[in-house]
């Protein structure tokens, strides 16, 4: 009896250990990169595919999903879409009111007169099933960006319904193009935090020639009174030009911030910020945080210091790894599901180059525990299901959405 006992206590502890298997019925998508849900539709995923389309999958819960065509953004109204290195169709997400104004948000790369540019632009959708024409695009923003790499690119709208866009450093190797110490040289490396809604209060952006303006001359987007840089006038120790001051700043100091993500119980935002060739580390994001790069490289010095440019000044992060886990960390999102009980309220992330995926698990005294999980080939981001919560995760390489299970 006791040992019948013993073998069904080891046959529960079993079954409840997490494991990766294919999900949405093993449908198989181009270059998969992220994933989004869209308020209002419950029973629709959508899948953003690099090379410039998102598919709709639908039947989530039939057994046999279905994938139908949603955006393409493969011939621009302008310019030509790039999709090499890390270009491409980056992000994705919808207003928390699509399911009235019917309005979605998009960043992707795309060269304009021999101009390599990350653009932001609103579209919407429209009909049943619902499909969505380039006509309808409404360019926000267009940074020009000197290199391929290092475009962040993810996009989310929090719980302030305000949108959260990422950006990089604008890439090359050891922060290149000087961007990482500054607010004050165009949208890079940084958070930015836009009111898409033109709210009441909110306020015109700083002029710059990555801003789309209106017929009237003024942005379409407008800032936060309350982003956390408004009126700075120094930062690292160094004066701020106030006519070109980003204002949309939110958090700062990031090298490539690929994949963050919100967890609505806590309020807690989380981001992966991808190393130079060191470390790659998880960072705990807050407003008007500042985390360090080219400063430090994770906890670890990194390049030269300037005066008055202390790195003792910016924030550690929450976690890091070293190239003995991992060469391109993929930020993820805190479980919330039911089917794994020990894993709720732990952050699962993974790690592009290795496959590998984790979960940090938060205790007293603001320890955190490494928990390994299975991994996941060429994981580029994460998501959930939107029925039921459990997570998912995409593989780039594989080309499949994976499912998190007992």
């Amino acid at each position: 009896m006791a040992l019948s006992l013993l073998a069904a206590a080891l046959l529960a502890a079993a079954s409840a250990s997490p494991r990766w298997d294919v999900g949405l019925g093993g449908l198989s998508f181009e270059q998969p990169l992220g994933l989004a849900s869209a308020p209002g539709e419950p029973d629709a995923l959508y899948v953003v595919e690099k090379g410039g389309t998102v598919q709709r999958v639908t039947g989530l819960n039939s057994g046999k999903p279905v994938a139908s065509a949603f955006l393409d953004l493969r011939k621009p109204r302008d310019g030509k879409l790039v999709t090499a290195s890390e270009c491409g169709l980056l992000g994705l997400a919808f207003h928390p009111r699509y399911a009235e104004n019917r309005q979605l948000f998009a960043l992707y790369s795309l060269r304009v007169e021999g101009k390599l540019y990350q653009r932001l632009s609103r579209f919407e959708a429209s009909g049943a099933p619902p499909r969505v024409e380039t006509a309808s695009e409404t360019p926000l923003l267009s940074q020009q960006d000197p290199a391929e790499n290092h475009n962040g690119g993810d996009l989310h709208f929090g719980p302030d319904g305000l949108l959260y866009l990422s950006a990089g450093d604008g890439g090359g190797a050891g922060d290149s193009f000087d961007h990482g110490s500054f607010i004050d040289r165009g949208f890079f490396a940084a958070i930015y935090r836009l009111d898409v809604d033109l709210r009441p209060g909110s306020l015109p952006p700083n002029p710059d020639p990555a801003l789309h303006v209106d017929a009237e001359g003024k942005a379409r987007y407008a800032v936060p009174a309350d982003n956390p840089f408004l009126g700075a006038t120094l930062h690292r120790g160094r004066p701020v030009d106030a006519g070109r001051l980003r204002t949309e700043t939110w958090a700062t100091g990031l090298r490539n911030p690929w994949r963050f993500s919100h967890d609505a119980p806590t309020g807690r935002w989380f981001t992966g910020d991808v190393g130079q060739n060191r470390v790659e580390e998880v960072d705990l994001l807050r407003a008007g945080g500042d985390y360090g790069w080219p400063l430090r490289e994770g906890s670890q010095p990194f390049g030269k210091p300037r005066p008055g440019n202390a790195a003792a000044a910016t924030l550690l992060p929450l976690f890091e790894y070293d190239r003995g886990s991992g060469a391109s960390v993929t930020g993820g999102r805190v479980y919330r599901g039911k089917a794994l009980p020990g894993l709720v309220g732990a952050y699962v992330f993974g790690d592009f180059v290795s496959g590998r995926t984790f979960a940090l698990h938060g205790e007293a005294a603001g320890r955190w525990r490494l928990q390994p999980l299975p991994g996941v080939p060429g994981v580029v981001a994460f998501g959930a299901h939107p029925l039921t919560g459990e997570l998912l995760a995409v593989s780039l390489t594989e080309g499949k959405v994976y499912a998190l299970r007992p």
